[in-house]
């Protein structure tokens, strides 16, 4: 090597470097002296020359090792942990008026997990209300937990516990992405937001802006007696359990060709609704939303705008009006950043009614109008005030909300 050959000659060099001239002639060693010399330096070069030959060789090895690594994507130290990803969010909540109470809502955790590049999981646990167990007004509950593979680049395929592709509110709720301290009644009575089954989907990308969900999952089982005959939010099932005799089928198509822009239109098919009692009811559900941000001024105007409906084919939800249950809302925004964080304002309309298919007044509606201010991106602290208008005043309960969140 070039090294070895520099450093030969560099220590010979030095090495024979003797004084010369006349006044030194007889201090010179004569030629014995002289070859013992040589001999002694040249085995010292030798030994240097053989740890240089040894030093580059493991040099060498290691570049390799790390090329290898390298190109196989491990680590030096590889494990799961490297794969493993955590996150979740939360909400505390005070409703003022008949309500009066103070409440952590929600404690949610993320855990997923990337098995490859090309399969996943991904989970979400939920404790609701602080605490659960007998007597306990709080729930602990599994909400997701799903494997993914990806089909080629624009396609994946989804299989377990997953969120319904409905909606504005259901797939993404975190508190910093919506405005008002309590989820709307719309996507609450209508959507039963949070809606989860268990299932098998494909979700995709078609080009031009437009993508799809497909989704074949376990359904409904609304009481067919009582009070809550045939309401929709009292029908899941939430996988707990659950009966599987008929399952539904939920699509979507979603278009996002204009930045900041979604809009999306999903139906649902169930066979019966009440899993294979007397009173069979099959049900469609048709739900469109348009969810808009658009930069205006210094900041950012938002608007959400949502209509849903059920069908309920059956004579039993005829006799009680539950034939047909819709809801709407629409919503403005405006948002804009200051020294400490963004400052964001919205007003909100919603009217739903789940016995529509009668001729009483069974319509509700509600007004909110509020504020959020975001410290950072994924923290908020939110207010507004609610104006209720219901069939009965009994059930009005004009108030004050306050609340914090976060996400991570």
């Amino acid at each position: 090597m070039q090294l070895n050959k520099k450093l030969r000659i560099g220590v010979l060099a030095a090495t024979m470097t003797v004084p010369t001239g006349a006044a030194l002639a007889d201090d010179l060693p004569s030629r014995e002296e002289m070859w013992k010399v040589i001999q002694a330096q040249q085995a010292q070069i030798s030994e240097l020359s053989r740890k240089l030959t040894n030093t580059e060789e493991k040099v060498e090895a290691t570049g390799e090792a790390v090329e290898t690594i390298a190109a196989s994507g491990s680590t030096a130290t590889p494990g799961w942990w490297q794969r493993t990803s955590i996150g979740g969010y939360g909400e505390l909540h005070y409703n003022g008026g008949k309500t009066d109470r103070i409440d952590f809502h929600r404690f949610v955790l993320f855990f997923g997990h990337e098995f490859n590049e090309d399969v996943r999981f991904f989970s979400e646990v939920e404790l609701e209300h602080s605490v659960a167990g007998e007597g306990q007004q709080g729930e602990v509950e599994l909400e997701q937990a799903f494997l993914e593979f990806d089909l080629g680049e624009y396609h994946a395929l989804r299989a377990g516990v997953q969120l319904i592709p409905v909606g504005i509110l259901n797939e993404t709720h975190e508190p910093p992405t919506f405005y008002g301290v309590e989820r709307n009644q719309v996507e609450t009575n209508i959507i039963p937001t949070t809606w989860w089954e268990a299932g098998v989907g494909i979700s995709g990308e078609l080009g031009e802006g437009f993508s799809y969900d497909l989704m074949y999952h376990s359904g409904l089982e609304v009481p067919t007696t009582g009070g809550n005959a045939f309401r929709i939010r009292s029908g899941r099932q939430k996988v707990a359990n659950a009966d599987a005799r008929d399952g539904a089928t939920t699509g979507r198509l979603s278009w996002t060709g204009l930045a900041g822009v979604e809009v999306a239109a999903t139906v649902q098919y169930q066979e019966d609704l009440t899993q294979g009692s007397a009173q069979e009811t099959p049900a469609v559900l048709i739900e469109g939303h348009i969810d808009a941000q658009r930069a205006f001024g210094p900041g950012t105007i938002g608007f959400r705008a949502l209509g849903a409906v059920w069908d309920l084919d059956s004579t039993a939800a005829t006799v009680l009006g539950r034939d047909e249950q819709y809801g709407w809302y629409v919503e403005p925004s405006y948002r804009f950043g200051t020294d400490w964080g963004d400052l964001g304002f919205f007003a909100q309309y919603a009217e739903w009614d789940n016995a529509a298919g009668d001729s009483t007044d069974s319509v509700f509606s509600q007004t909110r109008v509020g504020a959020n201010f975001w410290p950072t991106p994924d923290t908020v602290f939110k207010l507004d005030y609610q104006f209720d208008d219901a069939p009965t005043a009994a059930s009005e309960d004009n108030r004050l909300n306050i609340g914090l969140g976060y996400q991570f």
